[in-house]
């Protein structure tokens, strides 16, 4: 545990895991981690916090759904949404928009049929994707609040108060974002954007380090005002 750059409130820890994109196993492994270390350091208001993007380009996307839908016992869950999880929701909308199906094959979408038994190429084999993870799906939140913190998937426009930020910001904003260098509302927590370890920086911290890819999944342990990690 390092400093942190805000702090949360006594008795409370927030275990918040960064970009999953189908990597299942992974994700299994992660959530082992975090149950051990519950185990040996005991508090009395833990909360698991996913960061989005639970889908796309990574072998089982079908596998990460499936785990986020099952309740751990003593483990509150929030699930925030990413912008791969939202093409996902427009794409097998009954209404979809040629548009909107045409980014989410562009972005990864193929593994994630692939997973549920479905073919990028026969649309008609898309109904295999299982109703129910689409309603999780629907029921993530943009954003989540505590203490110094506020947890999204991308980041915030820095221009503007919490309380103006548009939800397509909060799952797909890079710049300004990144590159600021000025103080914000609130400590930003945030994944969507891959790199090599976590990002600590006075304003926000970063948790993407790019599973997909070969890096490791990340979880930010945040408690009082201090910060670790784990990984898988």
């Amino acid at each position: 545990m390092a400093k942190a750059p805000a702090s949360l409130p006594a008795g409370q820890r927030i275990y918040a895991i960064g970009d999953t994109h189908g990597c299942a196993a992974r994700l299994a492994v992660l959530h082992e981690k975090i149950l051990a270390d519950l185990a040996a350091r005991p508090i009395a208001r833990p909360l698991l916090l996913h960061l989005g993007d639970y889908v796309d380009r990574g072998p089982d996307s079908a596998g990460v759904l499936a785990r986020l839908a099952q309740p751990i016992t003593g483990l509150p869950m929030v699930n925030l949404m990413g912008n791969h999880d939202r093409m996902m929701l427009d794409a097998l909308a009954e209404d979809a928009a040629e548009e909107a199906v045409s980014l989410w094959l562009l972005n990864g979408a193929g593994p994630t049929l692939e997973s549920y038994g479905a073919s990028p190429r026969h649309p008609a084999s898309w109904a295999r994707v299982r109703e129910a993870d689409l309603q999780l799906l629907q029921a993530c939140r943009p954003r989540f609040a505590a203490g110094g913190y506020l947890f999204v998937h991308a980041g915030i426009r820095p221009d503007r108060t919490l309380e103006e930020q548009d939800d397509a910001d909060l799952l797909w904003i890079r710049e300004p974002f990144l590159s600021w260098r000025g103080v914000l509302p609130a400590v930003v927590v945030h994944g969507h954007t891959p790199a090599p370890s976590p990002e600590i920086r006075p304003h926000r911290i970063g948790l993407d380090t790019g599973a997909v890819m070969g890096g490791d999944l990340t979880c930010g342990v945040f408690e009082a005002d201090q910060v670790g990690f784990l990984r898988a």
